[in-house]
């Protein structure tokens, strides 16, 4: 696969509460990342990702996203909008690991790119880094 979903992101007004629901009901590893964020681990022993539950403020309403990995943010904003995509999130450094964005395609589901700075290894959500975004 050429842009694979490295990463996947829950978010809700409740973290404490969605903690408490992930983590019981999928049996989630679960480590804090930060006020707003908590990480979830990848399980090392079958297939899948780890991802993030996030706290949303404000006027922010509850969501799912996943992250998928590109090589240029800008190149793929650019071809998104070519395709009736709204761009959401401009290019945004996360330090120590690459950047992000995020577009809503043409249905208004919102997806997030990533470029991390080493993508050899996609470091996904396991890495602390990855919640700093927020």
């Amino acid at each position: 696969m050429t842009n694979p979903v490295i990463h996947f992101e829950i978010g809700g007004r409740d973290l404490g509460r969605m903690t408490s629901f992930y983590g019981q009901l999928f049996g989630w590893r679960l480590r804090p990342a930060g006020p707003d964020y908590t990480l979830v681990a990848a399980d090392d022993s079958g297939p899948g990702i780890g991802g993030g539950l996030m706290q949303t403020r404000g006027e922010m309403t509850a969501y799912v996203s996943v992250y998928v990995a590109v090589d240029d943010l800008k190149a793929m904003l650019d071809r998104a909008a070519e395709l009736g995509a709204k761009t959401v999130v401009e290019p945004t450094e996360i330090p120590g690991v690459g950047a992000f964005a995020m577009f809503a395609d043409p249905d208004g589901n919102v997806v997030g790119l990533m470029h991390q700075l080493d993508m050899a290894e996609p470091k996904g959500a396991g890495d602390e880094a990855s919640a700093d975004r927020r």
